[in-house]
């Protein structure tokens, strides 16, 4: 018997799945593909269940892609071993692919990820009556060591602000993207996605299609106002290609939207020349919340601006800024 499912972690509003036909062909063949595929035993259920992700769930491009990853992994794990198809799955094969992880050096938020994607499909599966239990019922996440997000003191941050330099020939989008990841706590694919209808700058708002397809409304600063509307005025027309149109806001030399390995690749180029090292789009993410909370920002507040479903992510920021306290006493007190 099939039951409700819903991949999304708790917090988030459950959806009760469409009881449709798994063989249903997909409304966008357009979903991820990995290079090394595994058997059609294996594959087709993975497929389906990518294109449930993506259609109903409105998963990110870069989800799907690891959901993909790691099910792959998996797949080829099980024929390996002489199994024809995901029916045949059972809670010892995943124990031990997660030792064979664990063997090879993996990291534990990798080993991590697996797990969940590996539950979250098995949970799928058990829903559209393809397995009669879920053999992944009693799989735990390993413990990690929750790490704190790496930022930039106010010195640091301006450094980098101001790398961008007039003989750069894409200087205005450079400054501009660097400004309102700052200024509004953009993720890298939120910026890239971008389009100029969401863009207000008369009313210092930008409307973001986050994780999930969820819109917020974030406010954008003054400084990130200025060196947008003059990259809009004055470089994207430029770069703008009648014969190949977009609505994005931030286009690359060839006039395509700019993806988000772009945006990486332009944020470590002037960390770079800032001096700055291990620097990334979300690291300037980080930074944003940080300063809001440092300033006196309400967290509930930040955790709206930042676009997180659950205030625990939101609450790590409250230890980056206990931890500049305690640097504070430190160096200041006479008897730190």
């Amino acid at each position: 018997m099939s039951r409700s499912f819903s991949p999304l972690p708790a917090g988030r509003p459950k959806r009760r799945l469409k009881h449709t036909s798994p063989r249903a062909k997909p409304e966008n063949p357009q979903t991820p593909c990995s290079t090394e595929t595994p058997t059609p035993g294996f594959d087709r259920p993975v497929r389906e269940y990518l294109n449930y992700c993506r259609i109903e769930c409105g998963f990110s491009p870069s989800t799907l892609l690891a959901y993909e990853s790691d099910l792959s992994e998996l797949a080829r794990s099980l024929a390996h071993r002489g199994q024809a198809d995901w029916r045949s799955l059972a809670f010892e094969d995943v124990t031990t692919h997660m030792r064979e992880l664990h063997t090879r050096g993996l990291a534990t938020s990798y080993i991590a990820r697996h797990v969940a994607a590996i539950r979250v499909f098995t949970r799928y599966l058990e829903s559209i009556g393809y397995l009669e239990r879920d053999p992944c019922e009693w799989l735990t996440q390993p413990t990690t060591w929750q790490r704190l997000p790496t930022v930039l003191g106010p010195e640091q941050m301006r450094s980098l602000l101001q790398s961008p330099q007039e003989e750069d020939p894409f200087c205005l989008r450079d400054r501009a993207i660097l400004e309102i990841l700052y200024a509004s706590g953009l993720r890298a694919t939120e910026l890239a996605e971008l389009v100029c209808q969401h863009v207000h700058l008369d009313l210092a708002v930008v409307r973001v299609m986050g994780k999930g397809r969820k819109e917020r409304i974030t406010p954008v600063g003054r400084k990130a106002i200025d060196a947008t509307r003059q990259y809009l005025t004055q470089l994207r027309p430029r770069l703008f290609k009648a014969e190949r149109p977009t609505d994005h806001v931030f286009l690359s030399r060839t006039g395509r939207p700019l993806e988000r390995v772009a945006v990486w690749q332009l944020v470590k180029k002037y960390a770079h020349r800032a001096g700055l090292a291990h620097v990334h789009p979300h690291t300037l993410r980080h930074s944003f919340a940080t300063d809001l909370l440092a300033g006196g920002a309400d967290l509930r507040i930040v955790q709206e601006l930042l676009g997180h479903s659950n205030i625990q992510t939101t609450q790590v920021y409250t230890h980056v800024d206990r931890s500049r306290l305690k640097e504070m006493i430190r160096k200041h007190h006479p008897r730190p």
